[in-house]
């Protein structure tokens, strides 16, 4: 809708952000050296840095695309006035808490296994705060450039879409199913998407 309130052809900033999304995870999946938790083998281009740094990097590069998603709409909001604008900061206030909220589980799947390694128990709780810094970082540094990229607004919210939903089915869905209690995992994927629903609904 906002690509042909500027005069573009809708689908084409749609699809080709999402695959711009997918491809720049992708790119940095590929050549990003970083470890996932319970792995033994790290991905990425070889290097030299600890296990420690590489499970770190792992989360920092997902969380890239979320910090962007909430930067985009806060921006959209910043930009719109009238009912669009309480729509888009209903919209971005939702996003956030519930980025929020699974930065929580996140943060854990980063200290757990950094105390695991030997890690002080407080040296690994600030290692997973802080792997969720880049989420304000990209918010905060796309709401500064938002005034040069209205144009390609459109493309910068599917490419973030398409960022996260890479991460999404590359990493959480399988993840989540690994080992004896699957049903968790397919549980944890609707009650998050009940809990967005609700929280776009009610924000919204």
């Amino acid at each position: 809708e906002q690509a042909e309130e500027l005069g573009q052809i809708g689908w084409i900033p749609a699809a080709g952000g999402f695959l711009l999304g997918v491809a720049f995870l992708l790119a940095l999946d590929t050549f990003l050296p970083h470890l996932h938790p319970e792995e033994d083998q790290p991905e990425g281009i070889q290097t030299s840095w600890k296990r420690t740094t590489l499970l770190v990097s792992a989360v920092t590069l997902h969380n890239i695309p979320e910090g962007m998603s909430v930067g985009l709409l806060f921006a959209m909001a910043a930009q719109a006035s009238g009912a669009a604008a309480d729509a888009y900061l209903g919209m971005a206030f939702a996003l956030a808490l519930g980025m929020g909220l699974q930065n929580f589980p996140e943060g854990a799947a980063v200290s757990l296994p950094l105390a695991r390694e030997g890690m002080s128990r407080t040296k690994a709780f600030a290692m997973g705060s802080l792997s969720g810094i880049v989420e304000p970082i990209f918010g905060i540094a796309v709401v500064l450039v938002s005034g040069w990229i209205t144009p390609f607004m459109p493309w910068m919210l599917a490419f973030a879409a398409g960022a996260m939903i890479y991460v999404v089915v590359e990493e959480l869905i399988p993840e989540a199913h690994l080992g004896e209690h699957s049903n968790v995992g397919t549980l944890g994927v609707i009650a998050g998407f009940v809990l967005m629903m609700v929280l776009d609904v009610a924000l919204g």
